[in-house]
Parts: C-alpha cells; sequence; structure tokens
C-alpha cells in the first residue's frame, strides 16, 4: 500500500532548498513534480501554486508575520520561518483553503518535525493573522514610496532605492506590476528556413494559440502548449523561444553579407542563431562561453536548427585571444549581469541578487570589455547588452568604456521601429523597461571601433 504524501511537507522542502540551500526555484520545483508524478493533478497544482506564490511575496508575507510575531522572522529557526511563510500566503490569496486548516496542518507538521515547543507559538501567530488579516496596515504610498513598493510588491529596497533615483514613481511602480504577471513564451521565427505564416500554420495545426507581438514582425508569443519539444515547429528548427528584447540585441548589431561576428558570452545561444539567420548562410558567427555545459547546450541548438556558418566555442571571454585580435566586424558583448530586467520569468533573482554582488559583477562586465575591445576591426560594431535595469551596470559602464577605448556611440534609430526611438536611441542606447516596453528589462548599446 502507497504511504500518502503530505503536499503541504513537500512545499516547506521545496523552500528548504530555495532559501537554504539557494537554488532556483524553477528547478527546484521542475524536479519535484517529476519525482511525484504520480500525485492527482489537483495536488501537484497546489505544491506549484503555494510554492510559487510564497516565493513571489516573500517579502510582504514577512512584513505581515512581523506584525502578529513576537520573534522576528531572521531570528526564527529556518523550518518555523517558512512554515509561517507558507500557511500566510494560503491565508492571504487561496479562498479555497479553509482558515482552520491551514493552521491545523501547521501544527501538525511543525509536531512531526521534531518542533513540539513551537507549536504553541505557530498556532497562536496563524490565528491571530487569520482573525486580523484585514487589519494589517501597509506603508504609505505617499510618505514612505519605497517601502511600499517594497511590501506591496516583495521588491528589496536596495533595488528600489537605485531605480527611483534613475526613474519616476509611476514608473518603479509599473516595472513592479510587470514582474508580477505571468511572463508569455515569446519565440523568434527562423526565416531562412519558413515563412511566418507556414510558421503560424504549424503551430494552430497543434492547437497553439498564436499572438503576434509589438516591435518586429517575425515575433510572436505563443500559448495552449504543454511541452515545448513536442512542438514540430521546434523540432524542425523553425522558431527560437527568445525575448523581443533580446531580438533586438541583433537587429541593432545589422550584419552584413559575409561578415564575421564573435558572440563573447553567448549562452545559450538565441543571439547568435539570430545573427547567424540574418547572414542567410553567409559569413561566420563564432559563439563563445566558459563551460563545456553551455557549449553543449549551444551545440544542441545549432544541430536542431542546422547552422553552416556558425560554430560554439569554449573560451573564457576574461581571457585575452590573440588570435581574435581585428578580426570581428561585430562583437556581441552581451555580459553576465544582475539579471534584475528578467525578474518576472525568474523572480528569486531579486532575493539571490545583492548590492556587494552587483558591484562585483560590475568589474566583470569592464574586464571582459577591456579584454574583447581590440577583437573589433576599426569601423567595425560592438554591441553592449544586459538583461538588466539600472546605470550601474548599463550608462555608466558605457562612459566608462567611451572614455577609455577608441568607440563611439552609434545611432541605433535606423535599426528599431518608430515606437522605441528617443533621444537615447538617437545617441547610441536603449533601455527596455517591463511595464512601460512589451520586453522584458533590457540594455542595448552600439559602439563603432574609431582607431
Amino acid at each position: 500500500m502507497t504511504k500518502p504524501v503530505n503536499t503541504r511537507e513537500i512545499i516547506l522542502g521545496i523552500l528548504w532548498e530555495i532559501t537554504e540551500e539557494e537554488r532556483y526555484s524553477h528547478v527546484v520545483i521542475r524536479e519535484t513534480l517529476e519525482k511525484y508524478q504520480y500525485l492527482e493533478k489537483r495536488d501537484r497544482a497546489f505544491i506549484s501554486r503555494v510554492t510559487e506564490g510564497t516565493m513571489e511575496n516573500l517579502i510582504e508575507l514577512d512584513y505581515i508575520l512581523e506584525q502578529f510575531s513576537t520573534v522576528k522572522v531572521k531570528d526564527m529557526k529556518p523550518f518555523i520561518r517558512n512554515l509561517l511563510r507558507m500557511s500566510v500566503y494560503q491565508l492571504k490569496y487561496m479562498d479555497s483553503v479553509p482558515d482552520s486548516a491551514v493552521c491545523n496542518e501547521a501544527v501538525k507538521l511543525a509536531q512531526k518535525k521534531g518542533f513540539y515547543t513551537l507549536k504553541n507559538f505557530v498556532n497562536g501567530v496563524l490565528r491571530n493573522v487569520a482573525r486580523k488579516l484585514d487589519q494589517v496596515v501597509y506603508p504609505d504610498k505617499e510618505k514612505t514610496p519605497r517601502k511600499y513598493l517594497s511590501v506591496t510588491y516583495s521588491m528589496p529596497e536596495w533595488i528600489l532605492k537605485k531605480w527611483l533615483a534613475q526613474f519616476d514613481l509611476q514608473t518603479v511602480e509599473a516595472m513592479c506590476q510587470s514582474m508580477r504577471k505571468e511572463s508569455p513564451t515569446c519565440i523568434r521565427c527562423n526565416l531562412s528556413k519558413a515563412t511566418k505564416e507556414e510558421i503560424i500554420q504549424s503551430l494552430k495545426a497543434q492547437h497553439i494559440t498564436v499572438k503576434e507581438v509589438p516591435y518586429l514582425d517575425y515575433a510572436l508569443e505563443i500559448s495552449d502548449y504543454n511541452y515545448l519539444q513536442a512542438i514540430d515547429a521546434f523540432k524542425e528548427g523553425l522558431f527560437q523561444v527568445q525575448d523581443v528584447s533580446s531580438m533586438l540585441v541583433a537587429e541593432i548589431a545589422d550584419p552584413k553579407w559575409g561578415n564575421y561576428c564573435i558572440d563573447v558570452c553567448a549562452a545559450p545561444g538565441g543571439k547568435s542563431l539570430h545573427l547567424s539567420d540574418k547572414l542567410a548562410g553567409s559569413g561566420y558567427v563564432e559563439a563563445r562561453d566558459l563551460t563545456d555545459y553551455k557549449v553543449e547546450l549551444m551545440k544542441e541548438n545549432l544541430e536542431r536548427t542546422k547552422r553552416i556558418n556558425m560554430e560554439a566555442v569554449k573560451q573564457d571571454a576574461t581571457v585575452f585571444d590573440e588570435n581574435s585580435v581585428d578580426k570581428a566586424d561585430i562583437l556581441l558583448a552581451d555580459l553576465p549581469c544582475s539579471g534584475l530586467g528578467v525578474m518576472g520569468r525568474k523572480p528569486d533573482i531579486r532575493y539571490k541578487m545583492t548590492e556587494a554582488r552587483q558591484q562585483e559583477l560590475v568589474k566583470i562586465q569592464r574586464k571582459i570589455l577591456d579584454t574583447v575591445w581590440s577583437y573589433v576591426k576599426v569601423g567595425g560594431t560592438l554591441v553592449y547588452s544586459t538583461c538588466t535595469i539600472g546605470a550601474d551596470e548599463n550608462q555608466y559602464n558605457v562612459k566608462w568604456f567611451l572614455e577609455n577605448y577608441p568607440f563611439q556611440l552609434d545611432s541605433i534609430d535606423p535599426y528599431i521601429c518608430e515606437e522605441l526611438r528617443s533621444k537615447t536611441t538617437k545617441a547610441g542606447y536603449l533601455q527596455l523597461l517591463p511595464g512601460v516596453h512589451s520586453s522584458d528589462g533590457f540594455f542595448i548599446a552600439r559602439l563603432k571601433r574609431i582607431r
């Protein structure tokens, strides 16, 4: 006889791995659901929703707990802290679960895991929350806007401090709101293998919903599919999963027939494949990255899409390669960054990234730029990009680069649609903002080598 499974105990295990072992939530959730494939769909959905909801609302949940607990959240035992967080999430966001069930199951789990002496504490806190949840006082938007945004959208204050120094409150709130919405699957049609209409027909034949997206006519949004690898058009290499913001990198690079291109931090290879596609079989794209794993990932995509003018190569971007000097017509430097622009897809970035880590990344970005700039031919193009928001890793890096190397900014207006053009794009760079633009948060600058 199969022993019954406690879904809340499974959720606690997932939360432990995410918060204490610092694993990525989407990886742990996927592995857990694969392990418990035999569970009913309802139970699997409950595990996903409570885990994801708890992580997405972590700062708000801790704020609520602080109003009802005599013990600070940071001083709680990790098991109790996560037990209370997931329970408060159910009380606040899941009307289908009775309050009494949430409290009772939490107490049972505390006892089962050996925290018998804390069962009254758990019970008292949760029953207080259940009774007085509607009395919780949130920070005032006008008096303390940063605290308001932090608690309302579970966004760390250090990130908000930087954003509010650069953007107005309305823009920052729009960004926070956007990052709480479900991110769609965006694809780039491989027009060298099929027309957009043919790809749409293939997708619709498998009952996949297809939607047009702004900015690029070869980009589509797809939904109502179960498994990417089961889509015929994907298996045939007719499209690549890629956000519009990422597609704009190759548009702004604007490769010409026969160009030699180097992508110094290429994995998983979407931008390199896009360059290859735009070269229409001519020229060459050398897609480099640091590890065997990343190179193999790119090779899989190369095999699927049948590229003949592209190669995946293991190469550390911080190590100078003498053979590459003055070789590239186009160099893509899509560098390691804090990833704050893609928190809508990877919500736990906000908890893993710190201001100190971000500053270390700025140093790495500059070290790579210092290493690779000479690979660009005189008259050639370097496209610098990140999937983050904020001047530290973007505008300030470009300013530093221009002050130290023989490059100048080149207007990107000729390569983008009217809707995206602005004073900054005329100057040579674009900062995309989620909630403001129909894309992830992304920064792209086009630089021309002048000597």
